[in-house]
């Protein structure tokens, strides 16, 4: 039976506030804590969440705390193993378990259709739902990003048989998930502070897929060094730019416009055009659209009408300024592995042919940036022009040795510079730019409203 009292021990983050609202949805009573007030918080709790930010016991709601057998408890793992209200729960006899248990319950209760891979996810899920909501099929869906289309990570339906779920390897937490749709876009290694191995972070996918309920589909990026271990029962399809059982045909680029034909086994949908006009999201929305029409509840006008319609996630190539005469750009962008890196970079050059390209980029982890500064020089040596801020450490703490300078070193771009993100808006200010790429997924966004405000005042 499902419980109806449901506290978030750590109910300020983005993907936890999605649970809260859901739930929240389904009449359940829901509170949590979290350790400081955000506008988030704020908004939550004006919505109908009790979240308290003292970490005792006696913060914890009375309701909560009469009934161990009517409370489930969600937590995220950033919080310390000591939590006081963790360690109550834990010896009083409440059913304790991660964000990502809780998403699992959601999949087995619904036909969970889970976007999974190094990169790509975000958007592609996010495309995914905008497209069964604009068919009218709707589905809940939990986002990696707060999608523009509805200013929210969250889309809810009372109705829809369908889940839209992004499937985080991040330690391990897609294996609490049973897809009925699975897509997996790319398995270029990462987490390897988790995994430790490329082997192993293979091996986590292909568990992954024998996850998939009887009857379900898999739906494979071509090319993949992948080896899935689908059920018997389970189909299994391809997807790309160009081949496999999904593609896109007669690719055409006009006046900033992208439109392609959506090759599908047994059917073409001709003329969908990309709401956000950017090379990897003919491949992205072929993913999407692939696990749609899988469902056998997509149309043909509301699929081409929902790409057309579609405004990304915030930060997944987010236009900040754009103008046209002279021309110059600024764009934001969450890339933070190296073919990420690399593809956003690409991007950019393809839509401007011909511009001077200035990137300023924040590494993501000291653990990733040890692992792959080779591949981040590469990716950045494609600019014309870069700016390397420290590395955002989030989770983790310093590794000696490990510092931006090693991905600056190799960095063979015409101008580089290595700065502190305080000097971000200064350095911007004077490197006279055409075009802007800021990359990363630490703060670096929050700088933006400055730089903008700066480079208009300029």
């Amino acid at each position: 039976m499902e419980k109806k009292k449901i506290y978030f021990a750590g109910a300020g983050g983005i993907g936890m506030a999605a649970l809260e609202r859901y739930y929240l949805s389904r009449g359940c009573k829901v509170a949590g804590y979290d350790r400081t007030p955000t506008d988030l918080t704020r908004a939550l709790i004006g919505e109908g969440v009790d979240i308290n930010f003292d970490d005792s016991v006696e913060a914890i709601p009375a309701g909560f705390r009469s009934a161990p057998d009517e409370v489930l408890v969600i937590y995220t793992p950033a919080l310390p193993a000591d939590h006081p209200q963790l360690n109550y729960f834990r010896a009083n006899g409440y059913e304790v378990v991660k964000r990502a248990e809780a998403l699992g319950r959601i999949t087995r209760d619904s036909k969970g259709i889970c976007f999974a891979g190094t990169h790509g996810k975000t958007t592609t899920s996010s495309i995914a739902a905008h497209v069964l909501h604009t068919c009218k099929i709707g589905c809940n869906a939990f986002l990696g990003g707060i999608l523009r289309n509805y200013d929210s990570n969250l889309l809810l339906s009372a109705t829809s048989p369908y889940s839209v779920i992004e499937a985080d390897e991040y330690d391990r937490s897609f294996h609490h998930l049973s897809p009925y749709i699975a897509v997996i876009t790319a398995t270029d290694p990462d987490h390897l502070d988790i995994y430790g191995t490329e082997e192993a972070y293979l091996e986590s996918f292909a568990h992954f897929t024998e996850l998939i309920r009887p009857g379900g589909s898999l739906i494979l990026h071509e090319g993949l060094k992948l080896v899935p271990r689908p059920g018997k029962d389970v189909k299994v399809y391809t997807y790309s730019r160009d081949k496999g059982d999904f593609h896109a045909e007669n690719i055409r680029h006009s006046d900033g416009e992208i439109i392609f034909d959506f090759v599908a086994p047994g059917e073409v949908i001709r003329d969908i055009s990309l709401g956000v006009p950017v090379e990897i999201n003919i491949e992205n929305a072929v993913a999407s659209l692939a696990a749609c029409y899988l469902t056998g509840d997509m149309e043909a006008d509301a699929a081409r009408q929902a790409v057309a319609t579609f405004m990304g996630p915030k930060r997944r190539f987010e236009f900040w300024l754009k103008e046209t005469s002279p021309v110059r750009a600024v764009i934001d962008d969450y890339a933070h592995h190296p073919d990420e890196l690399k593809a956003s970079i690409n991007s950019v050059k393809s839509l401007y042919p011909g511009r001077k390209l200035t990137v300023a980029f924040q590494p993501h982890l000291y653990s990733r940036t040890r692992d792959f500064a080779p591949e981040f020089a590469a990716a950045l040596s494609l600019a014309d022009e870069v700016i390397l801020l420290d590395i955002y450490p989030a989770r983790e703490e310093p590794i000696p040795g490990v510092t931006s300078k090693i991905i600056f070193d190799h960095i063979t771009a015409p101008v580089k510079t290595m700065i502190t993100k305080d000097n971000l808006t200064k350095t911007i200010k004077n490197c006279n730019f055409e075009i802007l790429l800021t990359v990363g997924a630490g703060d670096i966004c929050n700088y933006l409203p400055e730089i903008i405000k700066t480079v208009k005042d300029n």
